[in-house]
This record gives structure tokens, sequence and C-alpha cells, in this order.
């Protein structure tokens, strides 16, 4: 893991297909619901005080979206 992609996500990019993008939940419930979960999961954490978790969860369902359209323009 670099030291930008734990400033940026607390987990490396390949974690990030491994716990999100190719998980079984995605596979059942589609990748907007994981992105949505992740989202829930930020504001979870943001009334708990920890802004910090909950920018990184931001930056993971940007990474995931980014990820999204890149695989629609490469159809």
């Amino acid at each position: 893991m670099t030291d930008q992609e734990m400033a940026m996500f607390g987990m490396d990019e390949q974690s990030i297909y491994d716990q999100y993008i190719n998980s079984i939940t995605t596979q059942l419930s589609g990748i907007e619901m994981t992105v949505m979960s992740i989202i829930s999961d930020a504001q979870h954490v943001m009334e708990h005080g920890d802004n910090e978790r909950a920018r990184k969860y931001m930056n993971i369902a940007k990474y995931i979206l980014s990820e999204m359209m890149d695989q629609k323009r490469s159809r």
C-alpha cells in the first residue's frame, strides 16, 4: 500500500476491489447499492465525530464511481 492510498482510502486499491467491487454483496445487490452503503457508513462515522474516516469512505465511493465510469467508456 502506498502512502497516498493510505491517506486517501485507508487501504490499497486492490483491497477496494476485494472488499467492495468484487464482493458478494455487490454481486447480489449491484455496485450502486454498494456505493450507497459506503456513503451511509460515512454518514454514520460523521455522526460520531470521525470526520477523517468519513472522508476516506467518501474517497472510496468516488473511486468506485470513477471505475464504473471508466468501464462504461471502455465498452
